[in-house]
C-alpha cells in the first residue's frame, strides 16, 4: 500500500496545503511539524512559482513572499529530505507543470522519489497531455493525483477510471480562495467516480470552515484546505507554525 493509500485508511482524511518559504523555509518546517502532530493525514506542498494560474490573490501572495525569500525548487526538496528524517505523513507537490519542465521533468520526478515526495498535482496539466508525465512518475514510483472540476461532467469516469493515488475533486469554478458557501453537486460527482474506481477523492477549494470541511468530508473521502491557512501564515508570519496547529486540529476533529 503506498503512503498515499494510507492517509485514507483511518476514515476521512485532512489534507493542508501550504505555499514553501513563506515566510521562510525554517518556518515552513515548523508548520508542516505542526500540521502532522495536529492529525493532518496528507500535505501538499506549493513550490513558489512567478505564475501561479489557478490561485487566487491569498496564495498569489504567498509565492511572491515565498520567491522573496529566496525559495527554490532545491530549497524545497532539501525541507522534504529534513522532514524525512522522522516524518512519514505522505507528502505531494502542488505546483505547475513550467516548474517541472524548467527543472528537467525526468530529474525533477527522480528528485520527488529520492527526497521523498509521494505525488504531483499540476492544476494546468489537461487529462489530454498527462502522458507528458505520467511514464516518468510511473518509472519513480511518483503518483500523478487527477483533478475532477465541475465542468468535467462527460469525462469524470474516464479521468477515474485511470486515477492514481487520490483524486482531488475541485468544488468550485474559479480560483482558490475562500468561499462562504458550496454550492457544487459533489454527492452526483463523487458517484459517478465510485463507478469507476475505488481511488479516494478528496473536496478542495473554497473550504475554510469546520461546517465545510464536515459537509465535503461527509460527501467524500477527505477535505483539503489552502488559502485559510495562508491567511493564519500571512497574518502571524514567523508565530505562525502554532496557529496553523490549532487550525488543522479543528478542521481534523470536524471531519473525525
Amino acid at each position: 500500500m503506498s503512503r498515499i493509500a494510507d492517509a485514507f485508511k483511518n476514515g476521512k482524511a485532512f489534507i493542508p496545503f501550504l505555499t514553501c518559504g513563506d515566510p521562510d523555509i525554517e518556518t515552513t518546517e515548523k508548520i508542516i511539524r505542526e500540521m502532522v502532530a495536529a492529525g493532518a493525514d496528507l500535505i501538499e506542498l506549493g513550490i513558489p512559482f512567478s505564475d501561479p494560474t489557478a490561485e487566487g490573490p491569498v496564495i498569489q501572495e504567498a509565492n511572491i513572499r515565498g520567491l522573496a525569500s529566496h525559495t527554490t525548487t532545491d530549497t524545497v526538496f532539501d525541507l522534504v529530505r529534513r522532514l524525512r528524517a522522522d516524518i512519514t505523513v505522505p507528502m505531494v507537490f502542488m505546483t505547475y507543470a513550467n516548474v517541472v519542465y524548467s527543472y528537467g521533468a525526468d530529474r525533477f520526478i527522480s528528485t520527488c522519489e529520492q527526497a521523498g515526495i509521494d505525488g504531483l498535482i499540476l492544476p494546468d496539466l489537461p487529462y489530454e497531455e498527462k502522458d507528458e508525465f505520467m511514464p516518468l512518475c510511473e518509472k519513480y514510483g511518483v503518483e500523478l493525483i487527477s483533478l475532477i472540476a465541475p465542468t468535467s461532467e462527460g469525462r469524470i469516469s474516464m479521468i477515474a477510471k485511470e486515477a492514481k493515488g487520490f483524486i482531488y475533486i475541485v468544488s468550485s469554478l474559479g480560483v482558490t480562495g475562500v468561499r462562504s458557501s458550496i454550492t457544487t453537486d459533489i454527492g452526483s460527482i463523487v458517484s459517478v467516480i465510485r463507478q469507476s474506481t475505488d481511488v479516494p477523492c478528496a473536496v478542495g477549494f473554497g473550504i475554510s470552515t469546520p461546517e465545510q470541511a464536515a459537509k465535503m468530508a461527509a460527501l467524500s473521502d477527505g477535505a483539503i484546505v489552502g488559502s485559510a491557512i495562508v491567511k493564519i501564515i500571512a497574518k502571524y508570519g514567523r508565530k505562525a507554525p502554532k496557529y496553523v496547529g490549532e487550525y488543522v486540529r479543528s478542521m481534523k476533529d470536524a471531519i473525525r
